[in-house]
């Protein structure tokens, strides 16, 4: 048998609308079409074209954004033997089983991938150009036609949006910001990012961090513009913790100082008569992160040493665990009465 034998003719009917349309010259041949006739039907004029080396979109005219997905996917990823394609489960979302696509070891990302995530600020599917393809490093693939590869010494672990497979926001972020040169157009993803709930700062800014990216003057401004943003939401979430779920009214964005000494730290929220401090942990990676840290550690000790019992919230756990979060709020204030007397601090506004 060489490469122009068909193998083990199957109908292509049993396959959704998208994979009747878009295949690999691998899969046409399991499918009982020979080399010879794809190439036949490739010709100039003919009823099919070849959109990517080794996939085969089925009609003459453009392709869809679907289906320049696909062929993408189909382009890059590690494709079993054809004879054992169909014994592969299906991919979450997939129409049918018996079409399951081996997406195996790729994501897609960027701003296709933001797209698909539902970013209003990201360009529609169709309009793109490109679709950027995340692989392994050592993957031998090149950039070719609709598709870009861009490599990762690791995959994370994918979304599935509709059958596809997508890389998460953060990373999808720091590839879509890689080729944009725009300022406005990565401030508005990255802003969307945060106020639409897709994810939190610091995911975002580690993927940046990753990428080296945060050299860039239009990326430091949009990062600083995102923590803003991101400490905003944070503190709405956490006025909604204490009025949803019946905790006692705290004093909120106070420093503290001794009386007649040193300024101690400032508080996101702070109920006096129980020593109980809350404190929004919105830090982001940076450069000067070991010197934030240390800052927060030594802040955190001097009041524990006054007696002041300190909650530590991050965005993501207000996000996720808003109840779990008052609950220990809650137990903190109540357990108030079983401690000594906290040292009389001044409460100022901030």
């Amino acid at each position: 048998m060489n490469h122009n034998t068909p193998l083990s003719p199957r109908p292509l009917r049993h396959l959704p609308h998208v994979w009747r349309r878009v295949l690999t010259t691998a899969q046409l041949r399991s499918h009982g079409v020979s080399a010879a006739e794809t190439n036949e039907r490739c010709r100039a004029g003919g009823a099919w074209q070849q959109i990517l080396p080794g996939v085969v979109l089925l009609h003459p005219g453009p392709a869809t954004a679907e289906e320049k997905l696909h062929a993408a996917l189909l382009y890059t990823a590690r494709s079993p033997a054809p004879e054992r394609a169909a014994s592969i489960p299906a991919q979450p979302g997939a129409e049918d089983p018996h079409a399951a696509q081996p997406f195996a070891d790729v994501l897609v990302t960027g701003l296709a991938a933001l797209a698909l995530h539902g970013f209003t600020s990201a360009p529609p599917l169709l309009s793109l150009e490109t679709v950027d393809v995340l692989v392994p490093r050592l993957r031998r693939l090149r950039s070719t036609g609709c598709v870009r590869i861009v490599r990762t010494p690791s995959l994370p672990a994918p979304a599935f949006v509709t059958g596809v497979p997508v890389a998460p926001v953060p990373r999808a972020l720091a590839d879509a910001v890689a080729g944009l040169d725009d300022a406005d157009a990565a401030r508005r993803l990255l802003t969307e990012a945060v106020r639409g709930g897709h994810c939190e700062p610091a995911a975002v800014v580690r993927e940046l961090t990753a990428a080296r990216l945060l050299g860039r003057p239009h990326v430091v401004d949009a990062v600083d513009s995102l923590r803003a943003e991101g400490r905003a939401i944070a503190e709405d979430r956490l006025y909604r913790m204490v009025r949803e779920y019946g905790l006692p009214d705290p004093v909120w964005n106070v420093d503290l100082r001794l009386p007649g000494g040193p300024h101690i730290g400032g508080l996101d929220a702070y109920w006096p008569e129980q020593a109980v401090a809350v404190e929004l942990d919105t830090r982001a990676p940076r450069q000067d992160e070991d010197a934030l840290w240390s800052e927060y550690v030594r802040k955190r000790e001097v009041l524990e040493r006054l007696g002041i019992t300190v909650v530590h919230l991050t965005p993501g756990k207000l996000r996720e665990a808003m109840e779990q979060q008052a609950t220990v709020v809650r137990t903190a204030l109540m357990a108030a009465d079983d401690r000594e007397p906290a040292a009389h601090v001044v409460v100022l506004p901030r």
